[in-house]
């Protein structure tokens, strides 16, 4: 079952391939700030959960290109995430049940 947060952090990456996600060092809590809707740690807990059903991607050893991470100053360690096959296959169902609307 997906969250509110959930759905709309999977539609947000059905409209971007990839969102910029950081963590700092010493807690690995993903950060994420390009949307103020949610708190950080609202954020962290729905990457975290995204990630564990298997619908996203986190990569830190693959950074976005072009990208200006000055509001992830804190955190030194930057990556990105994206959606999986899975997570494209769970959007896709999400769409066919109008739940984009939400």
């Amino acid at each position: 079952m997906l969250t509110p947060g959930e759905i709309a952090l999977l539609l947000r990456l059905g409209e971007f391939s990839f969102l910029p996600v950081c963590h700092r060092q010493e807690n690995r809590l993903p950060v994420y700030r390009e949307e103020q809707t949610y708190t950080e740690a609202e954020y962290a807990a729905m990457i975290n959960a995204l990630w564990q059903k298997r619908l996203i991607s986190l990569d830190y050893d693959l950074p976005l290109t072009n990208f200006s991470y000055d509001a992830y100053a804190d955190c030194p360690v930057r990556g990105s995430m994206a959606l999986t096959l899975r997570g494209q296959a769970a959007l896709d169902l999400l769409e066919v049940q109008g739940m984009d609307d939400e």
